[in-house]
């Protein structure tokens, strides 16, 4: 059965309130990968028509979160690892090529203006760094997309950008603790240092770790989270 809070502030439109509600029973795994739910379940717990839920449903598709069944229904996305190791490891392999141009410099098209711009926003004191959840997993995602932006191939820029919605469910789970948040702020400041000095051979592993560091993490709460909703949902 789906389960929201209805906890999205009421002067928000409709569509907007429900595309909130939505997105955060699926971030919060009130909503399971593989949960069925119709526009009319959601309509009725947030006591409101089907259009704007409909709306909201139209926009959580467009992040990979939820998937449209012809008369049937909807569906949260399922998990699964292999695919998101693949992901993860495409990832992996665009990130270190932009690193290493903007480490090189050596092509017009790169940007090195960026390792000013994004120190700007991650050398920050302490008591200064963002620690909403949201907040964070947002600026992590535009942290590595400007990265690779910088290194001047759109192409590659979309196709991050593709894999970066499609990860996000999992991503997320990793600004879950404070710690995770503030060494992600350590570790973007000491890859920025990396780029800035033409160390290639060390951005490059370095960002490679990063990036592994995450899906392990990220992997691992995403079992636990999924066991511990099941045994709720049993209870």
């Amino acid at each position: 059965m789906i389960t929201l809070t209805d906890s999205a502030p009421r002067s928000l439109s409709q569509a907007e309130r429900a595309y909130r509600e939505l997105r955060e029973a699926v971030f919060a795994f009130r909503l399971l990968p593989g949960d069925r739910f119709t526009e009319s379940d959601v309509a009725r717990q947030l006591g409101c028509s089907r259009t704007p839920v409909r709306e909201a449903l139209t926009r959580l598709q467009n992040e990979n979160l939820v998937k449209c069944y012809f008369r049937s229904g909807w569906e949260v996305v399922p998990i699964d690892f292999t695919v998101f190791t693949n992901l993860y490891e495409t990832r992996s392999l665009i990130e270190v090529h932009a690193v290493e141009q903007l480490c090189l410099g050596a092509d017009a098209r790169v940007d090195r203006g960026v390792i000013d711009r994004l120190g700007l926003l991650w050398r920050l004191p302490k008591a200064e760094q963002v620690t909403d959840i949201s907040q964070a997993a947002a600026l992590d995602e535009d942290f590595h997309l400007e990265l690779v932006r910088a290194a001047g191939n759109d192409e590659l820029v979309a196709i991050l950008s593709n894999i970066t919605a499609r990860i996000r469910i999992m991503r997320r789970l990793d600004f879950e603790f404070d710690r995770r948040i503030y060494q992600t702020y350590d570790e973007h400041v000491a890859l920025l240092d990396l780029i800035a000095a033409g160390r290639t051979v060390a951005a490059k592993a370095y960002i490679s770790e990063h990036i592994e560091d995450g899906h392990r993490e990220v992997s691992r709460i995403t079992v636990q989270r999924l066991q511990q909703a099941r045994v709720k949902s049993l209870g």
